[in-house]
């Protein structure tokens, strides 16, 4: 009797782009890491780094999808990794929108894949190359479990009383208007991460999860589950990011169409890619944004200081809708690597029990650590995410129950 396969190879495929993971649930453990990128140019490239040697990288012609898994295969072939290995149980997709209709990780079947489809309109620039992975891997591997898992799955659990906008009901549910969420596997992973480092069960404690990256969100998690977020339809409402506007009055769009002559188009590509903090200071790399913070450049501490106004508005907001917290916890990116960010957000709330000590809080470290000072009454903390293995414990998850 053969044994029962326990790998589980992780794809997030974005528009021109597959970033992967191939892990062994046994232990956890990852056997190889990789990226392709440039899908489609002159020019792509692959870096490979299984867990046993070095990173390989590779420069050539990648056409599309179909050609860049294809020589993702042969890398992890090349380290007895191979996509036709026995030992492979599924595969897991991200997908970034699974509108209110998933609520879980999800066997990819036709009925699936026709309502990933549906949603592109509200996922325009995910969706379409999340479907792309899932075809293409279907294609390489017909006989395994494909599995999706969606970014909008872990802020199903929210009320109405979040979720709805207070717009007419009828328009909002004939064009699938309401809040989604985004980040979800990071939410997810970093709220039961935290619970764990205080030593608690995740429903015994309240979190306030704060993703920070170039794309950034805030989740309120009550017992382990979300119960509000930043992001909406689309990942452009909520905090201000790297170029993305985040909370803005709606009659600015209205605005721009009508005295500043802009299309719909040209106002998309604003909010979305000309705004945050590039928008602000032309800078959306938080390191150097601080740099030019301390070398006297008031337009870049500008830009910090909207970026901490709004996070901090957060903070406040999202510890009146939990009404108690038991920790902050800082992710991603700028939230695991930023220090000045975590201390400037929480500056001022020691009355709502947030600190931060200086010197922990300065120590970097690869692991989930407490930053707070000691018998805080609300913990912060720094909690690397781990959105693959998210995906891929939620993968293996579903594979064994089908089984």
């Amino acid at each position: 009797m053969s044994p029962t396969p326990t790998r589980v190879l992780v794809l997030n495929s974005g528009s021109s782009s597959v970033k992967y993971q191939l892990l062994d649930m046994r232990g956890s453990d990852r056997l190889a890491v990789g990226l392709v990128e440039r899908i489609g140019e002159e020019t792509s490239r692959l870096k490979h780094t299984p867990a046993s040697g070095e990173s390989r990288e590779w420069s050539g012609s990648i056409p599309d999808h179909d050609a860049a898994l294809k020589a993702v295969a042969a890398e992890l072939a090349k380290d007895g990794l191979g996509l036709d290995s026995p030992e492979l149980a599924a595969i897991g997709h991200r997908v970034v929108h699974g509108g209110k209709h998933f609520t879980e990780p999800t066997v990819v079947d036709d009925a699936v894949l026709a309502e990933i489809e549906r949603l592109i309109p509200v996922a325009p620039l995910h969706n379409p190359a999340n479907l792309t992975g899932i075809r293409t891997a279907q294609a390489l591997r017909p006989d395994l479990p494909q599995i999706a898992v969606f970014d909008t799955a872990f802020h199903t659990t929210m009320p109405e009383s979040a979720a709805r906008y207070a717009i007419d009901v009828e328009t909002a549910d004939a064009h699938r208007i309401r809040r989604y969420g985004f980040h979800g596997t990071s939410h997810a992973y970093v709220s039961r991460e935290t619970a764990r480092l205080l030593g608690r069960a995740p429903e015994d404690v309240n979190v306030i999860v704060l993703h920070l990256g170039n794309g950034a969100s805030a989740s309120a998690v009550r017992g382990g589950r979300c119960v509000d977020t930043s992001m909406g339809l689309t990942p452009l409402e909520g905090l201000v990011m790297g170029t993305r506007s985040g909370d803005m009055d709606p009659a600015v769009i209205f605005h721009l169409m009508r005295v500043g002559g802009m299309s719909a188009d040209e106002i998309d590509t604003l909010l979305n890619k000309r705004s945050g903090l590039i928008g602000l200071c032309g800078d959306n790399d938080m390191r150097e944004i601080r740099r030019r913070v301390d070398a006297g450049d008031e337009r870049a501490r500008l830009a910090f200081d909207i970026y901490i106004h709004r996070l901090k508005k957060y903070i406040g907001a999202y510890y009146a809708v939990l009404g108690r917290v038991d920790a902050v916890a800082f992710t991603a990116g700028v939230g695991e690597n930023a220090a000045p960010v975590r201390e400037a957000a929480v500056s001022g709330l020691e009355g709502l029990g947030l600190a931060v000590d200086g010197e922990l809080n300065a120590v970097r470290g690869d692991g989930a650590r407490l930053v707070s000072p000691a018998g805080a009454r609300v913990a912060v903390a720094v909690v690397p995410t781990d959105e693959e293995m998210e995906i891929a414990t939620q993968t293996y998850a579903l594979v064994e129950k089908e089984r």
